[in-house]
């Protein structure tokens, strides 16, 4: 029999602006997936201030860098996360950056997203590398929302040699919900990885988040998906 590794797609409603807070929300759901036997986290795009872009563009204590203190409680949970968030450049705007964190809170990659929506574009710098980091056997391609409808971006994923495809997002209600039910599974047909999707559920800056963070098979079949009003967390096994 294969090992597996037991993965959790993260939703919550973010406290606007509110690094602290969200913390502290963070690592309850951490607390809880690792309870339930899971060794790595997915949280979804801007998990630490919500889609707040007019604070993030005015007021650099939100970003994050990757040894933030801010951080710690979140990093001492024994879990691996995956830690979406603005973080600071060279330049004067910041990127949508993404931290994964080991199970021992050591930092392992980031990656910045490189596909900004509309705008987003005059708020922050857009990355130019994509993302990968290994962990228990597995490897793994990092996404952040938009960056998702790209299949060249998701392709070079698998042609890397990828398992699995993680995605912090951001789907609203109404055309989101279609988005959001038909772009993942098709990665995971497409690509033949595993595809783990962490989205927001309630408010969200302009957005209202539809829920459903979820986990497919590489043949578009899905494996646990969480409702659209809690939050909670999606877990399942990857082999």
């Amino acid at each position: 029999m294969l090992d597996t590794m037991k993965i959790a797609a993260a939703q919550l409603s973010c406290t606007p602006a509110d690094i602290p807070a969200n913390v502290r929300h963070l690592t309850a759901l951490a607390e809880q997936a690792r309870s339930q036997g899971a060794e790595l986290i997915v949280f979804p795009e801007f998990a630490l201030t919500g889609y707040e872009l007019e604070a993030l563009a005015a007021a650099p204590h939100l970003w994050t860098a990757p040894d933030d203190s801010r951080l710690d409680a979140l990093r001492a949970t024994g879990i691996a996360t995956v830690v979406n968030c603005a973080v600071p450049t060279d330049g004067p705007r910041p990127a949508i950056g993404t931290y994964v964190y080991g199970p021992d809170g050591a930092l392992i990659t980031s990656y910045l997203k490189q596909h900004l929506y509309e705008h987003e574009q005059g708020v922050f710098t857009p990355g130019d590398q994509d993302g990968r980091f290994e962990l228990g056997g597995l490897r793994f391609a990092l996404a952040t929302c938009f960056d998702n409808h790209f299949p060249d971006l998701t392709a070079r994923g698998a042609a890397d040699g990828c398992d699995v495809h993680l995605a912090s997002s951001l789907y609203g209600t109404g055309n989101g919900i279609h988005e959001r039910a038909t772009i993942y599974p098709g990665i995971a047909e497409s690509t033949g990885m595993h595809v783990v999707l962490a989205n927001h559920v309630g408010p969200s800056g302009p957005w209202t988040g539809c829920g459903g963070a979820a986990l497919w098979a590489p043949d578009g079949t899905l494996l646990a998906e969480a409702d659209d009003r809690t939050t909670t967390v999606a877990l399942a096994d990857i082999p």
